[in-house]
């Protein structure tokens, strides 16, 4: 029953820490442009990094990726039940994509994501960060970077951790991210695709 409890609780603080859009909330502690107003108007890392500059960026890169370590961390920890440990972890993942604050839209999941990786399972995470690094350096295109990462995930996590949990965890995520991709992926196709460093009107 305790266990119980906790798990419900850690789902609900999950959520709604991962509906704190950090792009937003940074972009108006500095004065800069609201990220949903310019660029590609979403609320991520990578459109903060291209209107507002490298640290408003990288702030948002922390506060998305912090939101999902914590609660991906605090699950491995406190929680039992590899299914309990893996909802809690994805709650902040779904906030993240569905914020109550931005009327249930958001951004794409990708910092979010990794960050709950990195609280359950540090090796998949590292992985996972070192294929979008390696991605974006390669392509420099951030969406395409995500999109490799994540692709390879369900794969990474049949060889490394092949729990049925954890995979199905791996390939729900994956979905997601590539639903969220898709107006990128249509532009990857047809080579209009912003490359990091671009700026955009």
């Amino acid at each position: 029953m305790e266990q119980q409890g906790l798990f419900f609780g850690l789902m609900v603080v999950g959520y709604l820490l991962g509906a704190v859009p950090f792009g937003v909330v940074i972009s108006k502690a500095m004065g800069l442009p609201d990220p949903r107003t310019v660029g590609s108007k979403n609320v991520g890392f990578t459109n903060v990094l291209r209107v507002s500059g490298k640290t408003p960026g990288i702030l948002t890169l922390i506060g998305d990726m912090g939101k999902g370590w914590v609660m991906g961390f605090a699950a491995t920890h406190l929680l039992q039940d590899e299914w309990a440990v893996l909802l809690v972890a994805l709650a902040p993942f779904l906030g993240h994509l569905f914020s109550p604050f931005l009327g249930f839209k958001g951004g794409k999941g990708v910092a979010t994501a990794l960050g709950s990786v990195l609280g359950v399972t540090p090796l998949i995470g590292l992985l996972l960060l070192m294929a979008w690094i390696g991605a974006v350096a390669l392509w420099r295109y951030s969406s395409g970077g995500a999109l490799t990462a994540f692709g390879l995930f369900p794969i990474i996590a049949a060889l490394v951790r092949p729990t049925a949990p954890f995979v199905l965890f791996s390939v729900l995520v994956t979905a997601l991210i590539v639903m969220k991709h898709k107006g990128n992926i249509e532009r990857l196709w047809k080579g209009t695709e912003s490359k990091m460093g671009e700026k955009k009107a």
